[in-house]
């Protein structure tokens, strides 16, 4: 067995497909398939040999790019292969600002599905950014470790430091810490700027 890919898609027939796809490329890796991004999430933490991952944009606990920027920050030198309905252009490039390696369309053929796999497995980036490099606040996101994201995105959804400390079973005095390396990695004064720059990059919080 030689590494673990991971599908995350709330439609149980397109995950059938990509795990499909993904045999055809890899028949020896073991495939996960999740529904949400919880579990994706989860599977992701669990597995020390993951490869790869593919990820619908739109499922459950997932809105704006917020699964691609998570599972980033969680396995952050794994490959990320957005493949969703939404329009490939502007979602192309943000998935990209958000750690992705690539994006794909849902009505793409399996033939580009698979020869996408491939490339995302061998390293090969299948979408570039638009600039020479990715803009450096979209970086500085990219920065964050996966407790202070869900924290930022617990601010941009309003909540008080006590309900995000309730929401990640952590202390609030540990939510305080991670928003003061969060101002600092951003480089801005306060939590609302901080949510005006998650905004301006698309970054939309998880709605439980």
């Amino acid at each position: 067995m030689t590494g673990t890919i991971l599908i995350a898609d709330d439609h149980p027939l397109f995950r059938q497909a990509l795990s499909m796809a993904a045999a055809a490329v890899r028949p020896d890796a073991r495939i996960v398939e999740c529904a949400n991004l919880e579990s994706a999430l989860n599977e992701a933490i669990a597995a020390d040999d993951l490869i790869l991952m593919l990820l619908d944009l739109k499922m459950p606990g997932a809105e704006g790019y917020s699964g691609v920027a998570l599972l980033h920050a969680e396995k952050p030198a794994v490959p990320i292969l957005v493949i969703s309905s939404a329009d490939a252009g502007q979602a192309a490039q943000n998935a990209v600002r958000f750690g992705a390696v690539g994006f794909i369309g849902k009505d793409t053929g399996l033939d580009a599905i698979e020869q996408a796999i491939a490339d995302a497995l061998a390293g090969r980036r299948i979408v570039a950014p638009t600039d020479d490099e990715i803009d450096p606040v979209a970086a500085q996101i990219t920065m964050l470790t996966p407790t202070q994201l869900k924290v930022l995105l617990g601010v941009m959804q309003g909540r008080l430091n006590k309900q995000i400390a309730y929401d990640l079973s952590i202390s609030e005095a540990t939510v305080k810490a991670h928003m003061t390396a969060i101002l600092k990695k951003l480089d801005v004064q306060n939590r609302t700027q901080a949510v005006l720059v998650g905004k301006a990059l698309g970054l939309e919080p998880i709605h439980h």
